[in-house]
């Protein structure tokens, strides 16, 4: 990467940092950091470019559809927006929109389109940080920013089969781990990305099996 690449990298993380300063849903700063941090780990063992992967990353969650009413287009052009501004060349603004489009899970049974290594890297990235401990914790966090029950033995889990109806899915946050949290593992693309996800993944099967013994009143 030249000197210019990493200058823009700088003012991206910097642009990223004061946006999203005060969120408290999960999809903080701290979030894109881990994220930004984990992608260039799981990069150096691909042949990914990894100026794309690096402010696909930073971006990936600008303006997050959670909070646009399932409205995918507002993150995607906000990345272009800050990308043009920064005179980045119109292919590599491209691969990022791309990748800020299709990154986010969008339901049990819907089709990732994710097809580019560079894609394909900071999408693993991502999802490590919904999965383990950091994972646990941002999926609280984000329920009660949503007022969901933290559980509902009478409602149950739904596997989505259409964006439309996940991005709409209210139920409670513990429905979250079996909607889309313990599917995850299965859908790393990267060697170090699955090495990872699946001690992730163990730990929050044992966290549910605690918190079920616990609801039950068996411990």
């Amino acid at each position: 990467m030249n000197a210019k690449q990493k200058t823009i990298i700088c003012k991206t993380a910097e642009y990223t940092k004061k946006t999203l300063a005060h969120d408290a849903t999960g999809h903080d700063w701290l979030h894109v950091y881990r994220v930004w941090t984990n992608a260039r780990q799981i990069g150096k063992s691909t042949k990914a470019d990894m100026f794309t992967v690096e402010l696909a990353a930073l971006l990936h969650d600008i303006a997050d559809w959670k909070f646009h009413n399932g409205d995918i287009s507002v993150g995607v052009n906000k990345a272009k927006q800050w990308l043009q501004k920064l005179n980045v060349d119109p292919q590599t603004i491209a691969h990022v929109a791309q990748i800020v489009q299709e990154i986010s899970f969008k339901g049990a049974k819907v089709k990732n389109k994710i097809d580019t290594i560079e894609g394909q890297v900071v999408q693993d990235a991502d999802r490590l940080d919904a999965l383990g401990a950091i994972g646990i914790a941002r999926t609280f966090a984000y329920g009660g920013s949503k007022g969901r029950q933290i559980y509902n033995p009478r409602v149950k889990p739904v596997l989505h089969k259409a964006a439309k109806s996940y991005f709409k899915s209210a139920g409670p946050t513990i429905n979250h781990f079996h909607e889309k949290l313990l599917l995850l593992k299965d859908l790393m693309h990267t060697k170090s990305g699955k090495h990872i996800a699946r001690q992730r993944h163990q730990f929050m099967e044992d966290f549910l099996n605690r918190f079920n013994l616990e609801v039950e009143g068996c411990m």
